[in-house]
């Protein structure tokens, strides 16, 4: 059975402990969770859980203009989660056993982006020219127009970018890596819940790649995340992108599972 609310409290009391039983599995539904807590504006949000015998089994989260957010949930959760939510879903995001479910309910959506969750397992800093540092407010221009980039660049909701980096920023989540004291490469690294902290963005802009900023920066940022604020490092990767895809492998992370985000809008 599902139950919603729209009060985070609320849906924190009863899907919390669920989700750190999986905190690697649920980090997206975890973050969310804590930055709501930590004061993220969200318009109209929503949260369900799914319970079996009184005890919590999934959950998921819809708060505009992100996607659908899908934890950890046996593949039956899912047709009583379609139609309580109306049919209505425009994007969604979550294990690609789950949203073939979804797929199989409303047929094919106009766009798929592949995805694959990557633990770190032992770090390999690679040898790029340059150094990392955190993210100032100075960097703060460049920091919004970076992310506004790669958001047109993924072509996927980002909000409002000027709060989400101003917030960030001042979270100290924000890293960048310089070559020749210029900033050339940009990576995010978010809160820690349950022991997790995850990495993204990482963009480095046109003029700049091929060089290996990208996997400076996010090895620079995940040894920050070990050393200062997690016990693991996860991101997610587009499939569709097999550079990003082995410059993560080669720096240390792992595959766990193949995500996938669904778009009927």
């Amino acid at each position: 059975m599902w139950t919603f609310t729209s009060d985070v409290e609320e849906y924190a009391a009863v899907a919390e402990p669920f989700l750190l039983g999986d905190p690697v599995g649920n980090t997206v539904a975890l973050t969310v969770l804590a930055n709501l807590r930590a004061g993220m504006p969200a318009k109209d949000p929503r949260f369900g859980w799914w319970t079996v015998d009184g005890e919590v089994r999934g959950a998921a989260f819809r708060t505009p203009p992100y996607p659908i957010g899908l934890a950890v949930m046996p593949v039956e959760a899912v047709a009583p989660l379609v139609e309580a939510l109306d049919r209505d879903i425009p994007t969604l995001v979550g294990r690609v056993e789950l949203t073939d479910a979804v797929v199989r309910l409303l047929g094919p959506p106009s766009r798929v982006i592949s995805e694959r969750l990557y633990r770190l397992g032992t770090l390999r800093v690679p040898g790029v020219p340059g150094r990392g540092r955190l993210a100032v407010p100075a960097d703060f221009p460049l920091l919004v127009s970076w992310h506004q980039a790669f958001g047109d660049e993924v072509a996927l909701p980002e909000g409002d970018v000027t709060e989400r980096v101003a917030r960030r920023l001042a979270a100290r989540e924000l890293f960048l890596w310089e070559a020749d004291g210029v900033p050339v490469s940009l990576a995010g690294l978010s809160p820690a819940a349950g022991g997790v902290c995850r990495i993204g963005p990482v963009y480095t802009p046109p003029s700049c790649r091929r060089r290996g900023y990208g996997a400076a920066v996010t090895a620079y940022a995940s040894q920050a995340g070990l050393e200062e604020r997690c016990d693991q490092v996860v991101l997610f990767t587009d499939l569709d992108n097999p550079t990003s895809n082995s410059i993560y492998q080669a720096i240390g992370y792992e595959p766990v599972s193949d995500y996938a985000h669904i778009t009927y809008a």
